[in-house]
């Protein structure tokens, strides 16, 4: 049985590091959420201007490119508000700057649900090396969560700035090896694959909707799922 949360959330936030890693990592969720009547912003925190081996390609036009395609791939979805905080890709540490700003989206938006990144480098896994700005955005990102965007006392230059303190109820952690939520997107794989696409500069395999369908098809092994994505939970008082 999926376990699902049980309050009736009414938005969502989700925080990632670079255009096309919210679609890889929850993109079926995004859909379904949406479906269910949600409203969803996502929130960016680097610029994406490292994604290219292309020599003729410059950091400007790159940042250009990606920004395009994110909210592309986020109408996909029916997400219809992206904010981009920034922060140069390749280079992103959890700095107080970071979780100002994070906590800054939060308090404007003011999430019921927020999914993140994990913070935490995975040893398991021999094919893949968790990037830096993942996990800085993770961590930020948790931090933000608890204490900064509901202390009134800490940064207090956002009161000023008429950011009022907001709690959220629960928090989405994905890529960790722990999860204890699992979310059935049998019926928004597609939109999953679709919106992946719309990240041209990133993903043109034609092997892609192969690969994402047996990853979704694995990760719902024992869930009575067909396709599912896996999430850590946190619900928060």
């Amino acid at each position: 049985m999926s376990q699902e949360e049980q309050f009736e959330a009414k938005r969502a936030m989700c925080v990632f590091a670079h255009p096309d890693d919210a679609e890889f990592g929850c993109a079926g969720t995004i859909a379904k959420w949406v479906n269910e009547g949600l409203e969803v912003v996502y929130v960016v925190t680097t610029d994406g201007s490292k994604g290219s081996s292309d020599p003729t390609v410059s950091g400007e036009q790159l940042v250009q490119t990606r920004q395009d395609e994110q909210r592309d791939a986020a109408a996909e979805l029916g997400v219809h508000e992206v904010e981009f905080l920034n922060h140069p890709d390749g280079y992103l540490q959890h700095t107080l700057e970071l979780r100002r700003d994070i906590a800054r989206m939060i308090r404007k938006h003011r999430p019921d649900r927020l999914i993140s990144m994990t913070s935490t480098r995975s040893f398991t896994v021999s094919g893949y090396i968790n990037h830096p700005d993942h996990l800085a955005t993770g961590e930020a990102t948790l931090a933000a969560v608890y204490p900064t965007a509901r202390d009134r006392m800490t940064f207090p230059e956002l009161i000023t700035e008429g950011y009022e303190p907001h709690k959220v109820r629960e928090v989405y952690v994905t890529g960790t090896e722990t999860p204890d939520c699992w979310i059935d997107i049998s019926e928004t794989i597609d939109k999953k694959i679709a919106a992946l696409y719309r990240h041209a500069s990133q993903v043109s395999d034609s092997e892609l909707p192969k690969w994402i369908r047996e990853r979704g098809a694995k990760v719902a092994e024992g869930q009575d799922m067909q396709y599912a994505e896996c999430f850590k939970i946190f619900r928060l008082g």
